[in-house]
């Protein structure tokens, strides 16, 4: 999961919430609800955190059977 993910990554780097998102440039509520699981974020905040680890989330395209 993500939150999982952005969790571990910014503890590996040994940053606070508050630091995480002063750096990132995203409000402190924004990383709060990420690692939280909370489902209703904003994509565009979302990748500016992933880009953080190289990473970003891209709309999934349907497959017709």
């Amino acid at each position: 999961m993500i939150s999982g993910f952005v969790k571990e990554k910014r503890k590996e780097s040994g940053l606070t919430q508050e630091e995480f998102a002063d750096r990132v440039g995203v409000a402190l509520t924004v990383i709060r609800k990420i690692e939280q699981g909370k489902t209703n974020l904003n994509m565009d905040k979302v990748n500016l955190v992933l880009a953080m680890f190289g990473h970003e989330l891209a709309p999934l395209k349907k497959v017709n059977k």
